[in-house]
């Protein structure tokens, strides 16, 4: 119990400095403010449907990236997924998890996200159709983690990432941690879940694009030439992103199951936003949901979601799943991600 009230208490220090945060920044613009804008993609399409409210339900190997904690609540023993988007403007983005169940040691857990820019010409203003070489841009991101049950009601998880991004021929990486707990409270099993992600260092840019040799007295008959030199590239912060939610099965009987979900979320270069979902199940067989992300977000052409999934047992102790998420992007369109697993 004393475990418990201490998380509980960080808890309500991170969410009140949180709010603090929000209220000395509220007059000012964060957009646009932070590196690694990949991470703040979602994965997986069961929660991509549930429109990204995600924190407070478990039992799932996409946790990983909404909340740590939930993955102590994982089933199988084993449990393997990878998920795939055609994200906007023709960018790939790719996740893929694995989770080793150890009963009551815990749960380790490890991802690897990928984001990928096509290859396109580079252009210059000598040569607008192509001067003969090509760029490409990509994002990754690898994550190890662990995650534990302290009591039947109460659990955290913790892991730790490594970031790299890359355009042409330079590149910026960085590390960061995330942290999450879950509490079931008596009242009807609700469950209360909050996560900090992607706390951790800057990032800056560095690579032969930046280099150059420079001239200090621009006089090629006297002083020193071609002294080698880079470009000073700014330091940019990771996009910090705090969660707190709520989940709750709203109706449930032999057949048929109703969960409702609704995460607050605080991010560091953005207004403060509303996600909320709701997933029908039949015989924990087939699922319907719907949901709505961004609510209150400024400027926000993200809006309503919805999604499909399969659960099939293939034999006792092995299952497989598969998902459909359907995200509403407004004026960009939308975004469609699919995804399959395994556990047994």
């Amino acid at each position: 119990m004393n475990k418990i009230k201490v998380s509980i208490i960080l808890l309500l220090v991170i969410l009140i400095s949180s709010s603090s945060n929000a209220q000395l920044l509220r007059s000012t613009s964060k957009v646009g403010t932070t590196a690694a804008q990949f991470l703040k993609i979602g994965a997986g399409a069961r929660a991509i449907g549930m429109g990204g409210a995600y924190s407070a339900l478990g039992g799932d190997i996409y946790s990983i990236y909404w909340n740590p904690a939930g993955l102590a609540s994982l089933k199988s023993n084993t449990e393997i997924a990878f998920n795939h988007a055609e994200w906007l403007a023709d960018i790939s983005y790719d996740f893929a998890a694995a989770a080793l169940n150890m009963g009551d040691l815990g749960v380790l857990s490890a991802s690897f996200t990928s984001m990928r820019v096509p290859e396109d010409d580079v252009r210059t203003f000598e040569a607008p159709e192509g001067d003969g070489r090509t760029w490409d841009a990509s994002s990754i991101a690898i994550t190890l983690g662990y995650s534990k049950k302290l009591t039947d009601r109460f659990s955290f998880g913790a892991q730790f990432k490594f970031i790299r991004e890359a355009i042409w021929n330079s590149s910026a990486s960085g590390f960061a941690f995330d942290l999450g707990t879950q509490y079931i409270t008596p009242f009807n099993d609700l469950v209360i879940g909050a996560a900090i992600s992607n706390f951790g260092s800057t990032m800056s840019l560095d690579g032969r694009d930046i280099q150059f040799n420079y001239d200090p007295n621009d006089n090629l008959d006297t002083g020193p030439n071609n002294v080698p030199s880079n470009l000073s590239t700014d330091e940019f912060d990771l996009p910090l992103t705090f969660r707190i939610g709520l989940a709750m099965d709203l109706y449930k009987s032999r057949f048929f199951r109703v969960t409702g979900a609704v995460d607050a979320t605080h991010p560091n270069d953005n207004t403060e936003y509303v996600n909320s979902g709701l997933e029908l199940a039949y015989d924990n067989m087939f699922f319907i949901r719907a949901g709505y992300k961004s609510l209150f977000k400024d400027n926000s052409e993200e809006g309503l979601t919805y999604g499909a999934g399969f659960n099939y047992e293939i034999s006792d102790g092995m299952k497989i799943f598969v998902n459909y998420g359907y995200a509403d992007y407004g004026r960009l369109e939308d975004v469609q991600f699919v995804d399959i697993g395994l556990g047994f």
